[in-house]
């Protein structure tokens, strides 16, 4: 695809996972980024032209790329600009309420697609091929779908269809449980020794991974699913239970 034929996307919100979203679609669409903080020089490092909000919410395709907190206030400002025919995806970690969020407050006619790339800055070092992208058509599925489910598979994608309610389910029991952990192991202050074995380094390996992300993403992540407290309440219950189990009642 040459540059004269490439459709316009643009990411508002161009923090941690932005530039990782413009490093994947940068090859066949012009990319245009937003964000209130100076991105002049990151987006420019990463194929991205740094834009006005008036700019960015003209694409073809919006990427939503913003804290889940803040993902409400600016779908309210993008109803009031965005036209029948764009197509608007979130990237966010939790989906239900995306979609909700999405669903409500944008016109009719614009195309809604729920994302969530299973992937970030630190697991893309090598590329992207067989990473996970779970996705999801919020309105009436239609070409636009299409194009980015047939675009992500053909980058090597492994796109994988679900609902958010699903998502949010699975994803409290698999992401959840693992950021929770992560957090909780920190707050414990687990550190390496000098007698360390080989699980004991891959527990510490989870807690870096999880704890590179902000604290304020970790509790988007959780506060947004609506499955969480389900999760901490059964993973509560798992360690009494252990913990009873090894008591020793001599």
């Amino acid at each position: 695809m040459n540059a004269a034929n490439k459709t316009e996307v643009s990411i508002i919100g161009y923090g941690r996972f932005g530039p990782v979203l413009a490093g994947l679609l940068k090859d066949d669409h012009t990319i245009h980024a937003f964000d209130i903080a100076d991105i002049s020089q990151l987006a420019a490092e990463t194929g991205a032209a740094p834009c006005t909000w008036a700019e960015a919410v003209q694409a073809d395709t919006i990427f939503l790329a913003v804290p889940i907190r803040e993902l409400k206030r600016v779908v309210a400002k993008l109803a009031k600009d965005i036209k029948p025919g764009q197509t608007v995806i979130d990237v966010c970690s939790v989906k239900v309420y995306p979609a909700t969020v999405l669903k409500e407050h944008l016109p009719e006619g614009v195309h809604i697609i729920a994302s969530h790339p299973l992937f970030g800055p630190d697991s893309v070092t090598e590329g992207f091929n067989d990473l996970p992208i779970m996705i999801h058509p919020v309105t009436k599925p239609g070409p636009a779908y299409q194009y980015w489910h047939n675009y992500f598979s053909r980058l090597g994608l492994r796109v994988i269809e679900m609902s958010p309610e699903e998502h949010d389910r699975v994803a409290a029991r698999s992401q959840g449980i693992t950021h929770f952990i992560g957090r909780v192991l920190t707050e414990y202050g687990i550190a390496p020794t000098d007698i360390d074995t080989e699980g004991f380094r891959d527990l510490l390996a989870v807690v870096e991974q999880t704890c590179n992300d902000s604290l304020q993403l970790f509790h988007d992540l959780e506060n947004y699913n609506p499955y969480t407290m389900e999760m901490v309440g059964q993973l509560i219950k798992a360690i009494e239970s252990i913990k009873a189990g090894i008591i020793r009642r001599d």
